[in-house]
């Protein structure tokens, strides 16, 4: 059977025709619709694409997922409570403040798995602000996300922000360490952000606000900026990949702990997805939590929490439960 054709729906409008793919983020700063997916790790794709215009309901068949039994964790419940006691004791000697601990859910797909099913499935019963479905077969990228967080907005040189840090069941249930760890990553925005902004020119928008999304609330909040010049997709990319409210601060000691806990590769999990309008010199990236993929005959889906001194290991495993949950009823239904 021939792979369908390539498409994206992205910013509710949905792109097809594929001209072109390529890694080279540069591209982005050229003419055409680009839809954009940054693995975690690994080379970009980004695709440009013929012809745009306003989304429509799936037409083809319903998404029709595994068993909720079928699905496994690259991290049980021990191991991941161990690497919270980790975590905790690389904080203690003051290796890092914080860091971002995942793990990832797997299960058979259906041989006729489509991402672009799963898309629609995820838009009627998990509604995100910054949904996306990336299906470009020739790239092997087919992904579904329905991200609650802006990883960045560019507005001809005007940039934001918008981290979320800190999950609770109710609007009223945030802790302490939720707080302080969305401060803390808000300070990692800024100067992400002032590598490559005119100086004096970031600021805080807002600062853990309160914001309601399937199934649970957030802590966000907003950091924006205006780019120096000369300053196009490739230089915006490199001085905030990847994204600090999926790795934790400092970043560089962040990724050393997560490399030695994170037993998988996150791929397109904790990355970034979204679009970018080269005429119109604007896009619109995601960090690519609450992101389903196919890959291999398997459903992905990656869940995790930011660890601070203030974390219990049973506080942050019921904390990957929750935010897994509600994908989990969609998916598996």
């Amino acid at each position: 059977m021939s792979a369908p054709p390539a498409l994206a729906v992205l910013g509710g409008r949905l792109a097809t025709g594929l001209l072109d793919v390529t890694s080279d983020l540069g591209a982005l700063d050229g003419p055409g619709f680009w839809a954009v997916v940054i693995p975690f790790e690994g080379e970009p794709t980004c695709a440009r694409f013929e012809h745009v215009r306003p989304a429509t309901p799936w037409p083809g068949p319903a998404w029709r997922g595994p068993p909720r039994a079928a699905w496994r964790t690259s991290l049980g419940q021990d191991a991941f409570c161990s690497g919270v006691d980790e975590i905790r004791a690389a904080i203690a000697e003051g290796e890092v403040y914080q860091v971002n601990l995942t793990r990832r859910l797997s299960a058979p797909a259906p041989a006729d798995a489509d991402v672009a099913a799963l898309g629609a499935a995820l838009a009627a019963g998990n509604p995100a602000p910054y949904a996306a479905v990336v299906r470009v077969p020739s790239a092997g990228v087919h992904v579904a996300s329905a991200s609650p967080e802006r990883f960045l907005r560019r507005s001809g040189r005007t940039v934001e922000s918008r981290p979320i840090k800190g999950t609770a069941a109710s609007a009223h249930g945030f802790l302490a360490k939720d707080r302080a760890e969305n401060v803390m990553i808000v300070d990692l925005v800024r100067n992400d952000l002032g590598r490559v902004c005119e100086y004096g020119s970031v600021e805080v928008a807002g600062l853990c606000e309160v914001e309601p999304h399937p199934g649970l609330f957030h802590l966000v909040s907003t950091v924006r900026g205006r780019l120096r010049a000369g300053v196009g997709w490739p230089e915006l990319v490199d001085a905030t990949f990847p994204p600090g409210s999926v790795t934790g601060a400092p970043k560089l000691a962040a990724l050393d702990v997560i490399a030695k806990l994170e037993p998988v590769p996150r791929g397109p999990y904790c990355g970034a997805v979204g679009w970018v309008d080269g005429d119109a010199a604007e896009g619109d990236l995601n960090v690519a939590i609450r992101t389903l993929w196919l890959d291999a005959g398997e459903v992905h889906l990656g869940t995790g929490g930011g660890i601070t001194w203030g974390s219990t290991p049973a506080g942050e495993w019921e904390e990957t439960e929750l935010k897994a949950r509600r994908l989990l009823s969609v998916v598996s239904s």
